[in-house]
């Protein structure tokens, strides 16, 4: 269809302008009436599909223009438009499709999600709903063989407290006996030393009235050996010392209950791989204009704030700025120490944290407010990324540029270093001041070494799992890798200076394909938003381009 013909308030023929056209070509785009279909046929130039005119559907009044019909589709409003539309301002240097052909891939898109949700997603979560019933079962059996196993437990408890009872009350029944046979003893001795000591009072009384002398000259004194028996005789008595119960250990032995835990299940591959596949010709949906183009001001480093806003710094700029996507400015932020911030991330929370090289800081700005959350000694921070589970991901080189590793940080503190493989050989190239890095779906840590010319991807536990150097049979020149992210299907995408285009890798390595037909000009760096565009930063020009990659 020619976007140049003039408006009109109705549809007409495209050949002989009479309105209300029944006919349109759906390769043409043309609008034809029953009378003219046929020369339209007659043009052997190339193929015609030539079907009935959807009246309902193309009478669709234009925004601005409200007389207007909209026979057009902007891809980068994603919006439908008029014949004057498309040469307005706003939408001159925009592409533009016929209407048909956008229904016609948005009514595919439709039957996708349909197809989906019917065969997928609702069965899954059908699922789901009956097997809650289950758990809910399932809990309450648990709960009463619980509850059954404790009682068990306290009955042979409570039999050995009351046998730890008697054995002590045993005890001091033995020693009671003890005891008292030996008092007994000792009083029947002392009773029998009495009667001997009463003898003697009274035989020595006799013998003092006496004037017998050989009596006298007779008696032997016993009063030495009554006094060597009057001591009293020492009794020590048994306490009883109760000790305080250690309840921890006490309840250790008793028994505990395993940790309670939900979890959730990730979707199967095979069903999640599915769901968004790659489109055969990726195609730009928008492209921004940026502050970082000349006086060495280059572009490389970006990040999805939202689906609509882009966070973007560069070289030679204390300034980190925030774009819509109509390439608006939004707000600007400066570094604390006025430094060119290395890499630049938004977080969850709607912080962002950025590497500050020549500081040695990673830093996090809320509400305006720079805070250094990460102050390294010895090294220096290159590039970083938020995890899924909200650590700090820094990749770093030595002050002597003679190591590079990754670690792991939860707030401040260091949980994971990430240097070495499993033959103590360097992971990493020391080679060049770029190390951008991201976490895959699956917890891959990605890393995208310039230096080395390869992508280097590290499991979670930090084991090597792959190394990516490119695709030789179609890429020209050696891979030079800058800018790196992942996106919801696992998938890799690494942006290649050297061939500017995006590499597209599964999880495992494998390549995939590769986006080459956007007029890529030095691509640096990636993200993706949460639909699985892909935003891609042009170093040298400043311009983000925006790129529809999935189905």
């Amino acid at each position: 269809m020619d976007p140049h013909h003039s408006a009109q308030d109705v549809l007409r023929c495209n050949l002989c302008e009479t309105p209300g056209p029944s006919m349109s070509c759906k390769i043409c785009g043309t609008h034809l009436c029953i009378t003219c279909v046929g020369k339209h046929l007659l043009d052997e130039s190339k193929e015609h599909k030539v079907l009935p005119f959807e009246k309902k559907e193309a009478s669709t009044k234009c925004q601005k223009h409200l007389q207007k019909i909209c026979e057009y589709h902007c891809e980068q409003c994603d919006i439908p438009i008029c014949k004057l539309c498309v040469f307005s301002e706003k939408h001159l240097t925009h592409d533009v499709v016929d209407i048909f052909d956008s229904l016609e891939s948005k009514k595919f898109a439709l039957k996708t999600d349909l197809k989906e949700l019917e065969e997928y997603i609702y069965p899954k979560y059908q699922e789901i709903k009956s097997y809650i019933p289950v758990q809910k079962d399932k809990m309450h059996k648990n709960s009463q063989n619980l509850k059954t196993a404790i009682n068990r437990n306290e009955e042979i408890w409570r039999r050995e407290i009351e046998n730890i009872v008697k054995k002590l009350k045993s005890e001091i029944d033995e020693m009671d006996l003890k005891h008292l046979t030996v008092l007994n003893k000792w009083e029947l001795e002392i009773k029998s030393t009495i009667s001997e000591i009463i003898q003697s009072i009274a035989d020595l009384k006799k013998l003092l009235a006496s004037t017998d002398i050989n009596l006298v000259s007779a008696y032997n004194s016993k009063n030495a050996e009554f006094t060597r028996l009057s001591a009293k005789l020492k009794v020590s008595l048994p306490n009883f010392t109760s000790k305080n119960i250690d309840t921890e250990r006490l309840f250790d032995q008793f028994g505990s209950l395993s940790a309670y835990c939900i979890t959730t299940e990730e979707p199967e591959k095979s069903g999640s791989s599915s769901l968004k596949p790659l489109r055969s010709v990726p195609q730009i949906i928008t492209s921004i204009n940026t502050q970082y183009k000349g006086h060495l001001k280059w572009l490389n480093s970006i990040s999805c704030y939202s689906d609509e806003e882009i966070l973007t710094c560069g070289d030679n700029s204390k300034i980190m700025s925030l774009y819509n996507l109509k390439g608006e400015l939004m707000k600007t932020i400066q570094t604390k120490s006025e430094n060119t911030p290395y890499d630049i991330m938004a977080i969850k929370n709607g912080d962002l944290v950025y590497a500050d090289y020549k500081d040695r800081t990673v830093n996090i700005v809320r509400d305006r407010q720079v805070r250094a959350v990460i102050r390294l000694r010895g090294w220096k921070p290159l590039n970083v990324c938020c995890t899924s589970a909200g650590d700090l991901l820094v990749a770093m080189n030595s002050d002597d540029c003679r190591q590079t590793k990754v670690l792991r940080y939860n707030g401040s503190t260091m949980k994971q270093s990430i240097q070495f493989n499993d033959s103590g050989k360097p992971l990493f190239s020391t080679e060049g001041n770029t190390k951008y890095i991201s976490e895959n779906r699956n917890l891959d840590i990605c890393v995208s070494d310039y230096g080395k010319c390869a992508v280097v991807v590290i499991s979670r536990s930090g084991q090597l799992r792959f190394t990516y150097t490119g695709f030789p049979r179609k890429t020209k020149v050696q891979l030079i890798p800058c800018g790196i992210t992942t996106d919801s299907q696992c998938r890799i995408l690494i942006a290649d200076l050297n061939n500017e285009c995006v590499h597209i890798l599964d999880q495992d390595g494998n390549f995939l394909s590769y986006i080459d037909n956007c007029n890529l000009r030095a691509p640096w760096g990636l993200c993706v938003d949460t639909k699985d565009n892909l935003f891609v930063a042009e170093n040298r020009t400043g311009i983000v381009k925006k790129i529809r990659y999935v189905v």
